[in-house]
């Protein structure tokens, strides 16, 4: 059985007892340095870490003033903005624990989630999200107040955050001590997050986690000495997942200042206007910016494809040399020097043109789409977990850059692989357990603290992990032979710019097919570069030239895999895949089984007797 031995830095100081204590010593260390950077008007407004204090310690208060208890839930459901992170600091500091809520989760799994976890208080961002608690108040006993960012208060069981922050304010005239000395009272063990998995299959499932898993995963961070005080971030993934969240321990750890703005459709118009020095984001982010950029200059053709063909090719030589610690010979220096001055560096312009890294997680990233960013100059550092292991158990260092791994365990973390593939971690940043469900917790988290992933992996010889796949994910076909899907729709999201999903299907069947689905925005550009000029999604998904391109590119994809995992027949759905049916969970991970069983006859049909 492969594993890793932890190492710890005896001289390193005790971490902070809670992250309501280290946002206290981040105020203390570093008061008047900016904390969060924000959309005001037309630019973007900053906040100091003092600043950020008082408002926190004044919604905390408001929160105290409510009845609100340690450890007792306070959900929040937005998408990420500065009243999130503002929202979850006070909630830390008045010793209770955050219940996160996807914006995008549908009212009854609200309301299962929400009386599930107890939560007594919920942070609800606007009226949509007010509507879907009102249409289910009655399931919700245990819920005693709505505080809304956007939305319309009714002055009784919905109030506005300046209602609780003026409750809050009256609150420490009484008790002006009354947040210190909760903060104070915590302990590492004591619940911080209660996070639902969103779960391929079933009900989503409570995980706890208590503020030791958060100061861990901050600590660690730090002591991989790639961020410092002088970066700044830009944040727009949900703080509902547990990716986000582990970027905001960072934060405190370091003490960086970030920009957030949660909205989607702005992501690149902010990276130009606030200039970060890394982002971080899931595999689907990294494969739209590659796709687009290769989908347009495919269309545009002529010497300009030339051109940026050879330029990347350049870019490309040269990362691989440097990548090997070779010399580059003067000539492909100089080539490069040309390659970048005319197109290498527009990448990293169109990203703000300060970016050091950016780091990937929470799925597998190709590894093509990795090296292609990596021939422009931008290194992108995959990373492994759960939202069981805080999302941080591995990492790679900026200093051993490698494509198709996750790095080495952060410190302090321990891996293991069993005999049968399964990843098994343990560590300070593996969780307590499900709430409320200690049978399906035994299942998974040994007494002696190893935590089983479900993941299938392999360490190299120097303690790097690779993924290969879900353990349930993996198929067997009826002629016996094992298929991983992931890394085989990984590659064909690097060789399709058009596709949106992929999904392998060989389960007991005698060879491999697929659903295919398209980005609706690259679908409809390339309808109009062939002179389709429509934007009806299912009509351009079902015309003999998308199917035909589609065709090509799958073609390209078997022609890089073993004879049984190739792709027979496909079909294209007339649609993409969707949170809101079902289809993806809210991190965008496909739901297998739910796919399989929605489109058991197309599947068939791939399967029919000719």
């Amino acid at each position: 059985m492969a594993s890793t031995t932890p190492t710890y830095d005896e001289t390193r100081p005790e971490p902070a007892a809670s992250l309501a204590r280290m946002f206290y010593d981040r105020i203390a260390a570093t008061p008047d340095r900016e904390a969060f950077r924000f959309p005001a008007g037309e630019g973007w407004e900053s906040v100091t870490w003092r600043q950020t204090g008082e408002t926190v310690r004044t919604i905390a208060a408001g929160l105290l003033a409510l009845g609100i208890r340690p450890e007792e839930r306070v959900a929040i459901l937005s998408n990420t903005r500065v009243e999130w992170l503002e929202a979850d600091l006070a909630v830390m500091c008045a010793g209770a624990a955050t219940t996160t809520v996807y914006p995008t989760t549908t009212a009854d799994d609200v309301a299962f989630i929400l009386a599930d976890s107890g939560s007594r208080v919920v942070f609800a961002e606007d009226d949509t999200q007010l509507a879907k608690l009102r249409s289910h108040r009655d399931q919700l006993p245990d819920l005693i107040r709505v505080v809304t960012f956007d939305g319309q208060p009714d002055g009784e069981w919905v109030l506005s955050l300046h209602d609780l922050l003026a409750l809050g304010a009256r609150h420490l005239v009484d008790h002006p001590a009354a947040v210190d000395e909760t903060v104070a009272a915590i302990r590492p063990e004591d619940l911080a997050t209660l996070i639902y998995t969103s779960g391929t299959t079933g009900r989503p499932k409570g995980v706890e986690l208590p503020h030791r898993c958060w100061t861990y995963i901050g600590g660690a961070a730090e002591r991989l000495e790639i961020l410092s005080a002088e970066d700044l971030q830009f944040l727009w993934l949900p703080l509902s997942h547990s990716f986000g969240k582990m970027l905001e321990a960072v934060q405190l750890q370091i003490g960086f200042p970030t920009a957030v703005d949660g909205r989607l459709e702005r992501i690149v118009e902010n990276l130009g206007a606030v200039r970060p020095t890394f982002m971080a984001g899931p595999p689907r982010i990294f494969e739209k910016v590659h796709a687009k950029v290769v989908q347009t200059v495919q269309e545009e053709g002529g010497v300009k494809h030339r051109l940026f063909t050879w330029a990347f090719g350049v870019g490309d030589q040269v990362a691989r040399a440097r990548l090997e610690g070779r010399r580059l010979p003067r000539l492909l220096a100089a080539q490069h020097a040309v390659a970048d001055r005319v197109v290498l560096h527009k990448i990293r312009d169109r990203l703000g043109g300060r970016i050091r890294f950016l780091v990937s997680g929470s799925a597998a990233l190709s590894p093509d789409v990795a090296r292609w960013f990596h021939a422009a100059d931008l290194l992108v550092l995959e990373g492994y977990g759960l939202t069981e292991t805080s999302a941080g158990t591995c990492m790679v260092r900026p200093s051993d850059p490698v494509f198709g791994a996750v790095g080495t365990p952060l410190e302090g973390t321990e891996v293991r692989i069993a005999s049968d593939g399964e990843i098994f971690v343990r560590g300070p940043g593996v969780m307590r357990g499900y709430h409320h469900l200690p049978e399906a917790t035994a299942e998974v988290l040994s007494e002696d603290g190893w935590f089983a992933t479900g993941d299938v992996g392999e360490l190299d010889p120097v303690g790097r992990l690779r993924i290969t796949d879900r353990k349930k994910d993996l198929i067997k076909t009826s002629g016996g032979k094992y298929i991983a899907p992931q890394p085989i729709e990984s590659i064909f999201k690097a060789v399709c710019p058009l596709a949106s999903q992929i999904v392998v299907h060989a389960d007991g069947r005698s060879y491999a097919t697929a659903l295919v689905t398209l980005d609706p925005e690259a679908l409809v550009q390339w309808g109009k570069a062939e002179g389709m000029p429509t934007s009806d999604y299912a009509a351009l998904a079902a015309s003999p030239e998308v199917h035909d391109y589609v065709r090509s590119c799958v073609e390209e994809l078997n022609g890089r895999l073993n004879r049984w995992e190739t792709i027979k027949e496909f079909r294209i759905l007339d649609h993409d895949l969707t949170v809101e049916n079902g289809e993806l969970t809210p991190s965008m991970k496909v739901r297998r089984k739910v796919i399989e069983s929605a489109y058991a006859d197309l599947l068939d049909s791939m399967y029919a007797p000719a």
